[in-house]
């Protein structure tokens, strides 16, 4: 199980890279695996506003429809448009092409509510228990 340490991770499950004013957004490798096959995702359109804490997509596996949600407010930017016709590519690299959307932030210090890699390693192993 990986957990990048330039990333921050939210409670839900999903992982923030912070680049300037832009987070780019998609789900931990703990929460791909805990799916199981992805087969579908579907994501907002450009332009989007998203509110954090705030449902944004789904993603559907053979296991279960499970809603993503935004860890930060913001507007979307830009959108994974290869995630649609590929959704495996969430499970064979979730930190890399897996990203699913581009949020330009709204209010940069709801940063600060967000899991270090460390704190979010804790977090998935008291999940586990």
């Amino acid at each position: 199980m990986e957990f990048p340490e330039d990333l921050k991770y939210s409670k839900e499950h999903e992982w923030v890279l912070v680049e300037d004013n832009v987070a780019t957004v998609g789900i931990t490798d703990f929460a791909q695996d805990q799916l199981g096959d992805i087969v579908f995702v579907e994501l907002p359109a450009v332009g989007d506003k998203v509110s954090k804490e705030d449902a944004f997509g789904v993603v559907e596996s053979v296991k279960a429809v499970s809603d993503i949600y935004a860890p930060v407010s913001g507007k979307v930017l830009e959108v994974n448009d290869d995630l649609p016709e590929n959704p495996e590519m969430v499970n064979e690299d979730a930190y890399g092409d897996g990203w699913m959307i581009k949020i330009e932030m709204s209010d940069p210090d709801e940063l600060q509510d967000l899991m270090t890699a460390a704190e979010y390693e804790e977090y998935v192993a008291e999940e586990k228990e």
